[in-house]
């Protein structure tokens, strides 16, 4: 049996990884169209590689995706994180837990987690072809045609596409010509710009904070990061996730509202002011932050605010009080338009998961034609989850079941 992977990610390793280990006869050939591989494992997580993520129960992990919740929870059943850490530990690759979930190897360098793949795939003897690109696949009686960029044919038995995603539908040309349908790509994880926003001058600076955007019902909880041109940090990030479609919709034009105090209500930061005034009553409102918020994010909302930084607590007028409490938990901003960085770009859409088995990772549309990886309709929030999306589907595709 020969079978082609097609995409040299992480989801592609670990299919012909699971391929070869499974059927130690079969022939596997894995297609890289550059002269990279694993490219987004090398650079992800700022090097140090997010392997997956501390959250344990098929129905609680797959809840992290806001496309592909129902079919990574039967996916997961069958592979989840403590697979995938299995999976690195029996490779002498042994990951951490960092307080936010965040799982990264122990070395705090994605070349270990590199290693262990191109390690075991030489090991299993699978062919690695770089500089090849897949231009088309064709069923051809039982088999498959394979066109490759060096305008040579190849026939295989099993097919598994693991191409990653991408911001452009013609990318997925080839793939609709096989008969899958292919819902429209959108950008999933993003940054905010706000441009000429004086909010910009505390660029580095990070807020717990709750996100919300308005005129829908996103919203995101985490730390916030300002940035020279707008808005970052994982409550940033997970917005942009959930809100992918409806802010593709709006062209990146929209408004946002901010809680600066982690999702304090209103009348509960009005309530912890006056239990803590005995505190900070004579003291300069500059120099006495009753919510332990950044110094320069302080000054800034008090700039905002309109309240010098000199006034003594016990003498700041009620109105000036309210002013303060309501930029503190209902702040707004202008968003005009997204960045997205190369190394960490996700993407919503591509091939309908209507059309793929949530058991198999096989089409249903094509026998013996298999799925793995971001060239699914499927993305996670910020934080290990895309990759175990990808270690999971790749483990199933590999199983190459029909």
């Amino acid at each position: 049996m020969r079978v082609a992977i097609i995409g040299g990610g992480a989801a592609g390793f670990f299919s012909a990884i699971s391929a070869k280990t499974n059927h130690s006869n079969a022939e596997v050939v894995l297609f890289e169209k550059t002269d990279k591989l694993l490219a987004k494992v090398r650079i992800s997580g700022g090097g140090r590689c997010n392997v997956t993520h501390a959250c344990h129960g098929a129905r609680k992990l797959a809840s992290n995706y806001p496309r592909g919740e129902r079919f990574l929870r039967k996916a997961f059943e069958q592979f989840a994180v403590k697979d995938t850490v299995d999976w690195f530990a029996q490779r002498n690759v042994d990951l951490k837990t960092e307080l936010d979930g965040r799982m990264f190897p122990t070395t705090d360098d994605s070349r270990s987690v590199i290693t262990a793949l191109m390690d075991e795939a030489e090991q299993l003897k699978i062919q690695v072809r770089l500089k090849c690109a897949v231009i088309g696949i064709e069923r051809s009686g039982d088999r498959f045609q394979v066109s490759l960029s060096n305008d040579c044919v190849e026939l295989y038995d099993r097919v598994i596409v693991t191409t990653g995603g991408s911001p452009k539908p013609e990318t997925y040309s080839w793939l609709k010509a096989l008969g899958h349908t292919i819902v429209p790509p959108a950008p999933s994880l993003f940054t905010f710009n706000m441009p000429a926003d004086p909010i910009r001058e505390l660029m580095g600076v990070v807020v717990p904070a709750r996100v919300r955007i308005i005129g829908t019902d996103v919203e995101s909880k985490g730390p916030l990061l300002i940035t020279h041109w707008g808005m970052s940090g994982p409550a940033i990030l997970r917005a942009s996730a959930w809100g992918a479609r409806v802010l593709q919709e709006r062209g990146y034009n929209f408004s946002v509202q901010i809680n600066w105090l982690a999702g304090m209500s209103e009348d509960h930061a009005r309530q912890f002011l006056t239990e803590h005034a005995d505190e900070f009553d004579r003291k300069q409102i500059g120099n006495a932050n009753p919510f332990t918020l950044p110094k320069r994010f302080w000054s800034f909302i008090l700039n905002k605010a309109g309240v010098s930084s000199e006034s003594i607590w016990s003498q700041i007028p009620k109105k000036d009080k309210n002013r303060m409490i309501d930029l503190l938990t209902n702040d707004r901003y202008e968003v005009r338009g997204k960045t997205t960085f190369k190394e960490e770009f996700v993407t919503a859409g591509g091939i309908s998961l209507e059309e793929v088995s949530p058991f198999t990772m096989q089409s249903t549309v094509v026998p013996e034609l298999y799925f793995a990886g971001e060239v699914l309709d499927i993305d996670g929030i910020t934080g290990g989850f895309n990759f175990q999306a990808a270690w999971t589907t790749g483990h199933i595709a590999g199983l190459l079941k029909n």
